[in-house]
């Protein structure tokens, strides 16, 4: 089998599916070792349970897939077309701008999938498709395959295209040739998306405290919110760029040319009022295929809740969060009806 020959058609195939960029690695992620068992151990990743299962398997591949010898790197960009309108808009919502269209994991994994089609119908072997859905290192391994470096926000950098890209991986038992090319880092002395963040949950570069992160106290925690952490998140209620935003490298992210990640429902200029008269059954039936339905309706009311008690203050608003409060208190959920109470608590304070 001519591997060189088989590679370029695996660029081809990933290029006419919509992919950016591959790259090719083995899969020896040693270098990522030290660094991740002692973000672990320093519990960094709050109440991600599953990020210190199956460490073995996520540092060593071959445990997970047995017999993997190469991984094929993906990269899809995902920047919108329009600039974000929402975050310095307090009455509006903030949904970060990855979560606005069809959900990344289906849109990557369907195509990664053909391409693992593809390879096997054409040499055999054994092949699986990740993307972010098995204890894979997926950064790492991207900085391996030549597609970036980690910046100091901990997310992958590529000096033409920024940050604003989805990753996915297909592990594979054949020796294909290994991408010969490495991209240097080049974040410089630039500590712009350390100084920017609202919680200042990046504690140093490169190390990001997941505890304080909005994009986990949105989407990974399912508690109640810690009350010091709360009037610092403005008006996000999924995720949190301003790290990515404030990124010099960032000016040069190319439009994305994948439909699927267009703005559903207006969803990027949509009033926290607006959404918080949705019941459970408009959250469902209008995220549905989405990455927003990675929460659930408490989870989605209760982050409304925080972005509304950080909001200017009117009789709209107040209304929609007592109307909200007494279907919390008929679902009996404490959780949602303790952070109506603390937004209700704020904005009487100001109104």
């Amino acid at each position: 089998m001519d591997f060189h020959a088989l590679a370029k058609d695996i660029r081809t195939w990933a290029l006419e599916l919509g992919f950016d960029e591959i790259g090719i690695t083995d899969a020896d992620l040693g270098s990522a070792t030290r660094e991740y068992r002692e973000w672990i151990v320093q519990r960094f990743h709050g109440e991600m349970g599953y990020m210190e299962r199956n460490i073995e398997k996520r540092l060593a591949p071959a445990q997970l897939m047995p017999g993997t010898v190469r991984i094929i790197s993906a990269r899809m960009n995902y920047s919108p077309p329009s600039p974000p309108r929402a975050l310095n808009q307090p009455s509006l919502a903030y949904i970060s701008r990855y979560a606005t269209g069809r959900d990344y994991h289906k849109v990557l994994r369907r195509k990664l999938a053909k391409i693992a089609t593809k390879i096997r119908n054409a040499a055999g072997g054994s092949h699986r498709a990740f993307v972010d859905s098995a204890p894979v290192l997926e950064k790492p391994i991207a900085e391996k395959a030549g597609l970036g470096w980690i910046g100091k926000h901990t997310l992958a950098m590529h000096p033409e295209v920024g940050s604003y890209f989805f990753l996915g991986e297909i592990f594979t038992d054949l020796p294909l040739p290994i991408t010969d090319r490495k991209v240097e880092a080049q974040c410089g002395s630039c500590k712009a998306c350390i100084n920017v963040c609202p919680t200042n949950a990046i504690v140093g570069p490169g190390q990001l405290d997941a505890r304080k992160c909005i994009s986990y106290l949105t989407i990974e925690l399912k508690g109640s919110i810690p009350e010091a952490l709360r009037s610092l998140m403005g008006n996000r209620v999924f995720g949190c760029d301003d790290c990515q935003l404030i990124c010099p490298w960032n000016r040069f992210a190319p439009v994305t040319g994948e439909r699927d990640f267009n703005v559903r429902h207006e969803l990027d200029r949509k009033s926290i009022v607006d959404l918080l008269s949705w019941n459970e059954e408009q959250f469902l039936q209008k995220t549905a295929g989405m990455a927003l339905r990675r929460i659930n309706y408490s989870q989605w009311t209760r982050n409304l809740s925080v972005a509304a008690g950080n909001a200017p203050p009117n009789n709209q608003l107040i209304e929609a969060l007592v109307c909200k409060r007494k279907e919390m208190l008929d679902r009996e959920d404490e959780m949602c009806v303790e952070h109506i109470d603390w937004a209700l608590c704020r904005l009487n304070e100001t109104h």
